[in-house]
């Protein structure tokens, strides 16, 4: 007599656990997640590691939510776009319906998490999520202010950390929200001039597919440069960090307006990625002095 078959539970082969991978953009949400910490770590007078996991937990399905619900909007243009043409909705790999139900589904489970764990934390991150997807997302495709518009979102982060530790706004997380606010706009002018053309396809309204020799582009990237000398120095003037922070902090702005300069000279795809090198050495290398200055002072 033969044994009856065992069944076995179906399982999500490997390329389409990737696909669902790709949608959630892992090294966008570790960026994310790590100025969550940052913020948290800043704002804390203590241990508090149950506060930021539960911080880290909420904002990691909300950010893998807005990133699906991003996709799933743009998954037209992203057609049309060599960079984004192999994405799992244009490709055809996922299809539109079950991709709107994921990233629904994380942005309900993420911040129903975050608003049993941490009221004003969930408050900010539903701020952040409705700004991105929104706001953000419909503005690439009709005005050039849409990366001002997604920089809001883009500086939240450190702010939910803030507020799950300290269960309220005050100096601090003002002074984060404006550093990260500011930076982003040389960062995201850098990217949008090296995928110009890409972007151009697409039909998005940005600044770099308008301004074809640069000119607005550079002036824009200098100008927010330049204001990220003084921003910096916010947490410094509001007693979060000390004074090695704020030498520290105009060295990396004097390191960060560098490139900015070669690419106001320039204006090639060459200057633009070094703009975005010194961007990404930047804003992690203020963020570590920041809790540099605040634990070396604490002891």
């Amino acid at each position: 007599m033969k044994a009856a078959p065992v069944e076995i539970a179906p399982v999500i082969p490997l390329a389409r656990a990737a696909d669902y991978l790709q949608l959630c953009r892992p090294r966008v949400a570790v960026m994310v997640l790590l100025t969550v910490l940052i913020g948290g770590l800043l704002a804390a007078d203590g241990p508090t590691p149950v506060v930021l996991f539960h911080a880290l937990v909420g904002t990691a399905l909300v950010t893998a939510a807005a990133s699906i619900l991003n996709q799933y909007v743009e998954r037209h243009t992203d057609a049309l776009m060599p960079r984004t043409a192999n994405r799992p909705l244009p490709a055809g790999r996922l299809a539109p319906g079950e991709v709107l139900a994921l990233g629904s589904l994380a942005a309900v489970l993420g911040l129903g998490y975050l608003a049993g764990a941490s009221p004003p934390a969930a408050i900010v991150c539903a701020v952040t999520f409705a700004l991105y997807v929104f706001a953000y997302t419909p503005a690439k495709r009709t005005t050039t202010l849409n990366t001002l518009i997604g920089a809001v979102p883009g500086a939240l982060p450190p702010v939910i950390g803030w507020a799950a530790v300290r269960g309220r706004f005050d100096g601090g997380a003002l002074a984060l929200f404006l550093i990260v606010f500011v930076w982003q706009v040389p960062h995201f002018l850098a990217i949008a001039w090296m995928y110009r053309d890409d972007y151009a396809k697409g039909g998005h309204a940005m600044l770099t597919v308008r301004d074809r020799r640069g000119d607005r582009t550079a002036e824009q990237m200098l100008v927010y440069g330049l204001t990220l000398l003084p921003v910096s120095l916010t947490p410094a003037l509001g007693g979060l960090a000390g004074a090695g922070y704020a030498a520290g902090a105009l060295a990396l702005g004097a390191y960060f307006l560098r490139p900015i300069l070669r690419f106001r000279r320039e204006r090639s795809p060459g200057a633009a990625r070094a703009v975005l090198r010194a961007s990404l050495v930047y804003l992690p290398g203020v963020l570590l002095l920041l809790l540099a200055s605040k634990y070396l002072a604490t002891g």
